[in-house]
């Protein structure tokens, strides 16, 4: 189980590599949602989101292995491939063949071998375990890993203290959620660090598995697993470890639409000259148009990733008003 003392372990191994990504705000942001918004950029951290302190955490807690493996829609798989690069170990991922190209060019280019699978008709647990035996490679699971978790929680801990900087003592913070890694390593930093405030997950419709198993009391199942532009977010369901902290510490869940991602996108790009991809953008996206399941004058967004297509940029930059 990841614990605070984890997460303060696994900023010090972090601290000399990864960057302390800014929190932004605009005043056409806080106009549209009605409060003041603020914006963590984890789509500007090495390799283009959070899943870099993760994979670092993790990969720097191992000791004599000649390489690892993952399984990964492609932001863990970049973040597990540079820091297998920085480690000077081989790195194997095991990525859908629906990923976008863009991560998959990447991964590859950062020196990882990737191996493509149907994430509708293979299980990826599964074809990780066996690789992972079979090659004598250590697995880094993409959420459901204390020591990954473990590097999430960094986030948390740069969120209390620049949020201290600026005042804000309570607030709710939105956290884009597919198996948990990024929220409950979110949930346990500020629960020491800035107790007053709440973290919720969000998540696309359809996908809403997070949402539904936090209302049910228990882990729940999406029904399927592709078809949503938010690929970065897409999992079958929560983690066995991931699920039980947020239980402990998140309130209600928050689900947004495609289209409202988009615009999400298209406002963080004119008013923050960032670029968020759709699975990095619902929190942004909760924030603006779901202001009424919103309570506060602040509330804190985290832009996961920025790892997106040009033709879905595109897409968005060109919604309608």
């Amino acid at each position: 189980m990841s614990t605070i003392e984890m997460i303060h372990a696994a900023a010090e191994r972090l601290k000399p590599v990864m960057r302390k990504t800014p929190m932004l705000s605009s005043p056409f942001l806080d106009e549209i949602a009605g409060r003041r918004v603020f914006i963590k950029a984890e789509c500007l951290q090495h390799t283009g989101s959070f899943k870099f302190r993760g994979g670092y955490s993790a990969l720097s807690g191992l000791h004599d292995v000649k390489g690892v493996i993952a399984f990964s829609s492609g932001n863990h798989a970049q973040g597990v491939a540079l820091a297998a690069r920085m480690h000077g170990v081989e790195a194997v991922i095991i990525m859908p063949s629906d990923a976008p190209v863009s991560k998959v060019e990447n991964t590859k280019a950062l020196g990882a071998k990737v191996v493509l699978y149907d994430r509708a008709t293979e299980d990826r647990d599964a074809l990780g375990a066996e690789m992972a035996r079979q090659s004598n490679l250590a697995l880094v699971k993409p959420f459901d890993e204390p020591m990954v978790i473990a590097g999430q929680g960094t986030v948390g801990l740069e969120i209390a203290a620049q949020a201290a900087e600026r005042g804000i003592a309570e607030a709710q913070v939105l956290a884009p959620c597919g198996g948990g890694g990024l929220t409950s390593g979110i949930c346990l930093a500020l629960g020491a660090a800035a107790p007053a405030m709440t973290v919720r997950p969000v998540e696309p419709e359809g996908f809403d598995d997070v949402a539904r198993s936090l209302a049910l009391g228990k882990r729940v199942s999406n029904s399927r697993l592709t078809g949503s532009i938010c690929d970065a977010i897409i999992t079958p369901i929560s983690g066995e470890i991931t699920f039980p902290i947020m239980q402990t510490y998140c309130s209600a869940g928050l689900v947004v639409s495609e289209d409202e991602c988009l615009h999400a996108m298209k406002h963080a790009f004119e008013r923050l000259k960032i670029v968020i991809e759709p699975g990095g953008a619902v929190a942004l996206a909760a924030a603006l148009f779901h202001g009424d399941e919103i309570e506060g004058d602040a509330v804190i967004c985290v832009a996961s990733g920025g790892n997106v297509d040009a033709e879905m940029f595109g897409k968005a930059l060109g919604m309608l008003f």
